[in-house]
């Protein structure tokens, strides 16, 4: 069976109690904490920053993937390094020069890697992937957290499942968006390996009931 990580995203949990939240859901079963950042211009939408990425930090032991949707990216790299995130990934079109940001995230001491929304193509992957170590792909159009996955995500993971395998470099196939217990098996059959889910976890009232079914579901692939 191949290693399939769960990434709950703390854009859909309770802001109030977000070192509880963030503590709950790894007991729960968690592999990853999604960190989705967001600046009122790339995306519609404002929301956390790297004062709360440190915030967290001491909360948890997994990983903290944050998710830059922000324009321009380089000038806040260094400050989600420095406040404790593991992995960092970003718009292609929202970067200048790809290859440099790619590396200023990896000089930086995190893993880094290009994030890819529903109509964006995925050329931007030619010339550097031996530089990315996780692939993202948006299974809705970023911005707001509640979003219906949309199917035609599936092919593009199969494309991008194919690109990573050819490559033969290791490299985590993530997807985010409108992923539930009812669907996380379709997108692993499509070839994701890691898997972002917002309100389909914070949403319901036991966390571990949720990521328990969507290891079972899983456990089918």
């Amino acid at each position: 069976m191949a290693n399939y990580r769960i990434a709950p995203s703390i854009l859909s949990a309770d802001f109030a109690r977000l070192g509880e939240e963030v503590r709950n859901v790894v007991a729960s079963g968690a592999d990853i904490i999604h960190f989705d950042v967001m600046d009122n211009h790339y995306v519609p939408n404002l929301t956390i920053g790297p004062l709360v990425c440190e915030a967290i930090r001491p909360h948890v032991q997994v990983p903290i993937d944050v998710h830059l949707m922000v324009k321009p990216v380089d000038r806040i790299v260094p400050d989600f390094a420095k406040a404790g995130a593991n992995i960092i990934t970003f718009h292609p079109e929202a970067s200048e020069h790809v290859d440099r940001t790619l590396q200023l995230i990896r000089n930086n001491g995190c893993k880094a890697g290009l994030v890819f929304n529903p109509a964006t193509p995925l050329h931007y992957l030619e010339h550097v992937m031996d530089k990315i170590d996780i692939i993202l792909l948006m299974s809705v159009n970023p911005g707001f957290g509640g979003q219906s996955f949309i199917p035609h995500t599936l092919q593009k993971i199969a494309a991008v499942r194919k690109l990573i395998d050819e490559s033969g470099r290791d490299i985590m196939l993530e997807v985010d968006g409108g992923i539930k217990v009812d669907n996380i098996a379709e997108a692993a059959r499509a070839g994701a390996d890691t898997f972002v889910a917002g309100s389909a976890i914070f949403g319901k009232p036991d966390y571990k009931a949720v990521i328990d079914a969507m290891r079972s579901e899983l456990a089918k692939v």
